[in-house]
């Protein structure tokens, strides 16, 4: 990575806080003199003093230890962990707003942090004065404040508010107006802390759109999100931070992964089954069993894989309806998506799903045998060898893709309670035990010559009704049904 193409360099970073149990002990730390100064004067005492250390009355707590990364102009970099695992001590020293305790942080570019939006608004101005107060803040000239004033206000869209004093705002608005100065400050750098949560359905596509707009125009974004779904679909690279320290930097899929097996030791007893029950799931012949393609194997080697309780993925092929390899498909056919595990330590009721992802990072499909409810209730015992074949109809937009897969674990009694449970409670049941980031690319090839079946990325079954009357517009002919 070219230097000139760096824009954030954390090396070795470390920030340490005193931690007092009382206010007393915070006075004796701060008044209390040097052991070397408090001994008697005479010069034997001072002798023997010189070598004591000096009375701490805290305890150390580093929020931050030995913290190292880059990220260059035009990234996108993702910063996840738990909480409590120094993500915000760490974008508040980016910003400048906190001192390490060892360590560099070089930042070279100008910052638009959007951490505690709107707190260098005034709440007696009115949104106007402090569109233009922040803007100063934020270090921009009052020419440039009253050319991007419109696009703050439109961007906002609070209407005759500007004018009112941010005191009398809602708590939506008063942060819309906040984002927006924030976001129109045209930064080379961008840190984001959870902040494209804000507001209501319609103005965090605003957020989004905008934050495209702002990785197109070249600068890079620095993303802190619970949600992980923001940051495998914008960041190309993530760092997992845990107590912190590093756990990984990598791809925002394998960061990911590794952010979800972080709290399932926990969590295993809820999931894996009895060890002395007997398990259902053996080697079997019958014809349920899933035969894996060999011809079709796709090489694992330069495959990145998250594992847990030593489960691990084995082979992965793809094929045609016919079961021969194929990588390029036309719109409309069905790729048969294989994929064979070692199921590891444990035993519980495997899942099994495929993720396909396009060629910017956007993941376009996923699906597990939870949701097309093929999973049953065999439970496979420690290191089963465990197989899920995906038939998937491919009703996407020509290009290129690529797909993921991944195993994991829930009980029996999860499976039974399924149509009583939420999507989000169902995950926080799941142990996740592989997942393979970017196994393999195919292609979508159009379907042939004429017009293109739909548009867009995806295809959806749609049945289209329509209806023509010249004589009377209220009581229209019915003219018939239109099937896709």
């Amino acid at each position: 990575m070219s230097s000139k193409e760096i824009v954030i360099d954390v090396r070795n970073v470390s920030k340490r806080y005193e931690i007092y149990n009382k206010p007393s002990d915070r006075l004796k730390q701060l008044i209390l003199p040097n052991v070397q100064q408090a001994v008697n004067r005479t010069g034997v005492a001072l002798k023997i003093a010189k070598h004591r250390p000096r009375p701490h009355y805290f305890r150390e707590f580093w929020a931050l230890n030995d913290i190292s990364f880059q990220v260059k102009r035009g990234e996108t970099f993702g910063i996840i962990g738990r909480n409590g695992s120094g993500k915000s001590t760490l974008l508040q020293i980016l910003a400048g707003t906190l001192a390490q305790t060892s360590g560099e942080a070089t930042v070279n570019g100008r910052i638009a942090a959007l951490l505690e939006l709107g707190s260098g608004f005034d709440p007696e101005f009115t949104g106007r004065e402090n569109v233009f107060l922040n803007g100063r803040i934020l270090g921009l000239t009052q020419k440039e404040i009253e050319a991007r004033y419109d696009q703050i206000v439109d961007f906002a869209d609070i209407g005759e508010f500007i004018d009112q004093p941010v005191k009398t705002y809602s708590s939506g608005m008063f942060v819309r107006l906040a984002f927006a100065v924030q976001a129109h400050i045209d930064a080379s750098i961008v840190i984001i802390d959870e902040a494209l949560a804000v507001g209501d359905v319609f103005f965090r596509q605003k957020c989004y759109a905008r934050l495209e707009q702002i990785r197109n125009s070249g600068a890079a974004i620095l993303l802190v999100s619970h949600s992980m779904g923001d940051i495998e679909q914008y960041c190309s690279r993530a760092i997992l931070l845990d107590h912190g320290k590093v756990i990984r930097i990598g791809t925002s899929a394998e960061a990911i992964k590794e952010y979800y097996l972080l709290e399932q030791s926990s969590r295993l007893s809820t999931i894996v089954a009895d060890r002395s029950a007997e398990p259902e799931l053996k080697k079997s012949s019958d014809e349920t069993t899933v035969l894996f393609p060999a011809k079709a194997s796709l090489p694992l080697d330069r495959v990145s894989q998250v594992n847990a309780f030593n489960a691990r993925c084995l082979r992965v092929a793809l094929t045609d309806i016919n079961g021969d390899p194929k990588r390029n498909f036309r719109v409309g056919e069905t790729a048969i998506f294989y994929h064979e595990h070692c199921f590891g330590d444990h035993s519980a009721i495997p899942v099994g799903g495929v993720i396909i992802h396009t060629e910017k990072g956007t993941i376009l499909y996923g699906k597990s045998s939870i949701q097309t409810r093929m999973t049953g209730e065999k439970t496979a015992a420690p290191n089963a060898i465990v197989r899920f074949e995906h038939q998937i109809v491919l009703s996407i937009a020509p290009g290129e893709y690529t797909f993921d897969i991944g195993m994991s674990a829930i009980s029996k009694k999860i499976l039974e309670d399924l149509d009583q449970l939420t999507h989000e409670e169902i995950d926080t049941f799941k142990i996740l035990l592989v997942q393979a980031t970017g196994v393999a690319s195919f292609s979508i090839l159009a379907a042939g010559t004429g017009l293109a079946p739909f548009h867009g990325l995806i295809d959806l079954a749609t049945t289209i009704r329509a209806s023509i009357s010249a004589e009377n517009p209220e009581k229209p002919e019915y003219c018939g049904e239109l099937k896709l």
